[in-house]
């Protein structure tokens, strides 16, 4: 597996009266979360496409979107038209993964695709070849601020697993209930892409916070080299 940690912060956790501020204040970060929700997939509503674009011109970080929607397949391109560069749509969601995959990659970006805590693993095997990240929701989507779920750790060890047995190695990202507290145990159970949320934004300092992220994620790297 990837010997690197990435940090994604998740703007759902932002104070968006001050957006290029708070964007400013994690641009040591790799990337930049962007949760969509519409009230149906998940309870609470969030961002569109036009949000996207203002952030878009805020930052100079790729922007991660994770589209926690019930109709994936009609939505994906205003996202990719929007600027999204790595696009991530919820397997129980797709009618059509695949078909998102190909035109997610068709337009240069990266494609991934989400599981809920309660989703098998062994649902990704069909399409586990042509992703570029799994993300692995280690709350129930919708809220900001949930405690994390122990069952990820089973959940994360299963993805590797197959992530092996396929001989592919996409990034494989966690989000929610995500601290330096629980870093390290997620990245020896195999994941690299942290989002952290309140842990970054409501941190008095949003940059130290994330290199604490990092930090101790990569203490997870050295767990994992020992296993």
């Amino acid at each position: 597996m990837a010997q690197t940690v990435y940090v994604s912060p998740s703007i759902l956790a932002a104070d968006f009266l001050n957006l290029g501020a708070e964007l400013d204040s994690v641009r040591n970060a790799d990337f930049i979360h962007y949760d969509v929700m519409d009230g149906d997939f998940v309870p609470n509503i969030s961002f569109g496409p036009g949000i996207l674009r203002t952030v878009k011109r805020g930052t100079d970080l790729p922007v991660d979107v994770h589209m926690m929607v019930s109709n994936p397949d009609e939505v994906f391109k205003d996202y990719l038209d929007a600027g999204a560069d790595i696009l991530t749509f919820h397997l129980e969601a797709a009618k059509h993964a695949h078909r998102m995959v190909d035109e997610i990659h068709k337009r240069g970006r990266r494609a991934s695709v989400a599981i809920n805590p309660g989703t098998a693993v062994s649902s990704l095997d069909a399409i586990i070849d042509y992703l570029d990240m799994v993300l692995v929701m280690s709350v129930n989507p919708g809220f900001s601020g949930q405690r994390f779920i122990e069952h990820t750790y089973t959940q994360l060890n299963k993805l590797t697993t197959l992530c092996r047995s396929h001989s592919v190695r996409p990034m494989i990202e966690i989000d929610g209930g995500i601290s330096p507290k629980n870093a390290s145990q997620v990245v020896a159970a195999g994941a690299n892409v942290l989002v952290g949320g309140s842990a970054v934004f409501d941190a008095p300092d949003h940059a130290q916070a994330v290199e604490d992220m990092r930090t101790c994620g990569m203490r997870g790297i050295d767990l994992r080299s020992r296993a």
